[in-house]
């Protein structure tokens, strides 16, 4: 059975006087790896409020979930779990006006032995570091990002573009909301990252990529490192980071 470890780090940033985002991971009891980040949005402490929300729901889902029905899908377990989180924070927002309109970006992944998958709503990421690249694996659901599909936008305009943190689709918002889930494979020496967007919309892939290139850091330095580069980026939002690897892939930190 392959050794994973995670290490979760968040931070409210420079700028916020509240931290929005909410994270979770672990290892369940027969070797599955899960993790999580959501970004919350919405007024007062709406924020807040959904992606603790979306979080709380999909950990109790994972704690509910039977894991002898060996013959499960994978893929469907991912987006029912979100898709009831929508639930819980939608009902949440429609019974209470002070969360009119809440809602929350949510990335999630599983892995067991050496394959994974990954389930997103909004532009927090995914991304895969294998053999000194960086890998992006899921598609942020913002205007931005379909302006620039379209051809509308070049890449780089899209990086500087003022509404670039519009979102076109966010857990809670609606009734109803369309999960992207996808599945990927897991190599020894593998690592993941995920992150809200007070990384990846800071700070440069180029120094996301040399930072998880340090091998001699262990995972929980490497994790700090991605919150220093956001937040010497200018740490205008806040910014979590779960990263998840091999036990032996870094400097063997015990978990």
């Amino acid at each position: 059975m392959i050794d994973l470890r995670t290490a979760l780090r968040s931070h409210v940033g420079k700028v916020r006087q509240v931290n929005e985002d909410q994270a979770w991971s672990g290892t369940l009891d027969d070797g599955v790896t899960v993790a999580i980040v959501a970004d919350g949005m919405g007024g007062h402490r709406a924020g807040d409020v959904a992606s603790r929300l979306a979080v709380d729901s999909i950990v109790a889902s994972i704690q509910g979930w039977k894991r002898d029905e060996v013959d499960s899908d994978k893929s469907e377990l991912v987006r029912e779990w979100i898709r009831k989180a929508n639930e819980v924070v939608f009902e949440t927002a429609s019974l209470n006006e002070q969360y009119h309109n809440m809602g929350t970006t949510v990335v999630l992944a599983i892995i067991e032995g050496d394959s994974g998958w990954i389930g997103h709503i909004g532009d927090s990421r995914a991304y895969r570091y294998r053999e000194g690249e960086l890998s992006q694996m899921t598609e942020d659901h913002t205007l931005v990002n379909e302006l620039a599909k379209s051809g509308q936008l070049s890449p780089e305009e899209a990086a500087t573009h003022p509404r670039r943190n519009v979102l076109t689709r966010a857990l809670g918002t609606d009734r109803d909301v369309e999960v992207d889930v996808s599945s990927f494979d897991w190599q020894p020496g593998d690592r993941l990252v995920l992150c809200s967007d007070g990384l990846c919309g800071l700070v440069e892939p180029s120094l996301l990529q040399q930072a998880m290139a340090d091998t001699v850091a262990d995972l929980d330095e490497q994790a700090d490192r991605l919150i220093d580069l956001a937040l010497d980026a200018g740490g205008d939002d806040n910014v979590t980071v779960v990263l998840v690897a091999d036990e032996g892939a870094t400097g063997g930190v015990t978990a």
